[in-house]
């Protein structure tokens, strides 16, 4: 029938040009973006599982500077330890020479003095041995724990090691020394307790600081494994989307020209009336 009131061709041709455009805007959205699925109106099931491992990964980080806090804080305590260590070591020469029956009473007192000095320094490394305000060696903390999944409900705890002096570890007490051959040699047998005791701890902080380390890459190579996952879920392949938006492009100017063609229909009544 031919009629000016209704062109059926017309509006096929806007509903197909319309269509292609909304397709043309999907795909350069996907281009923009490198996302297939970037809003939960694309795929709202996709999108949710998308976002809760992106919480994942969130929290993963969280995990990971909590253990990166920890980790220092245990390497800070075995630093101080170390140096401890080899303080006692000192220690001990300096009580075994003195505990030498032959020595005078000036040289006796030279090495006491020289055995003080080095006994108060372990004092010293014991109250600056912190990080983050936080000291593993003096006593003042049972333990420390960092997180180990995201979900908050699982720790690392490393327990900490009392290195005063005159603590548990650490026998020798804070006011040692010697006058005499004898009690010199007294102080040879505690400061070598004092060094067993010292590496056991020592041993106990570098398993935990192992373990740290350990945990954290796992951790990183979760998150990584996680972050991959999302990407499958929702990246777009800009190859295939490449491809697409000249098809696209293409197929719009074809509609373009249709609804010309459908538009000019009505024209060809005016011949009925020539």
């Amino acid at each position: 029938m031919a009629t000016i009131n209704t062109n059926a061709g017309a509006m096929m041709a806007l509903q197909n040009l319309n269509q292609t455009q909304r397709d043309l805007e999907k795909v350069q959205n996907r281009i923009n973006t490198g996302l297939a699925i970037g809003s939960a109106k694309d795929n709202g099931g996709i999108f949710a599982i998308a976002q809760s491992m992106r919480g994942d990964v969130r929290g993963y980080a969280a995990v990971s500077n909590s253990l990166d806090l920890s980790v220092s804080t245990v390497d800070v305590a075995l630093a101080g330890g170390e140096a401890i260590s080899d303080l006692l070591v000192e220690l001990k020469e300096k009580a075994l020479a003195g505990s030498d029956t032959s020595l005078d009473t000036a040289s006796r007192s030279a090495l006491n003095e020289d055995f003080k000095a080095l006994r108060d320094q372990i004092s010293k490394i014991v109250e600056t041995a912190s990080f983050n305000g936080t000291n593993l060696i003096d006593g003042s903390q049972s333990s420390i724990s960092s997180l180990a999944n995201a979900a908050g409900t699982s720790t690392i705890s490393i327990t900490a090691e009392d290195l005063s002096l005159g603590g548990t570890a650490i026998t020798l007490s804070a006011t040692a020394s010697f006058a005499s051959a004898g009690e010199a040699s007294t102080l040879v047998s505690t400061i070598e307790t004092s060094l067993d005791n010292l590496n056991a701890s020592l041993a106990r902080l570098g398993t935990g600081s192992k373990s740290l380390g350990v945990h954290k890459a796992f951790v990183s190579k979760l998150s990584d494994a996680l972050e991959v996952g999302i990407g499958n879920l929702v990246d777009a392949d800009l190859a295939k989307e490449s491809a697409r938006l000249q098809s696209l492009q293409v197929k719009q100017q074809l509609g373009v020209e249709a609804l010309s063609i459908a538009n000019a229909s009505p024209v060809s009544i005016l011949g009925y009336f020539t």
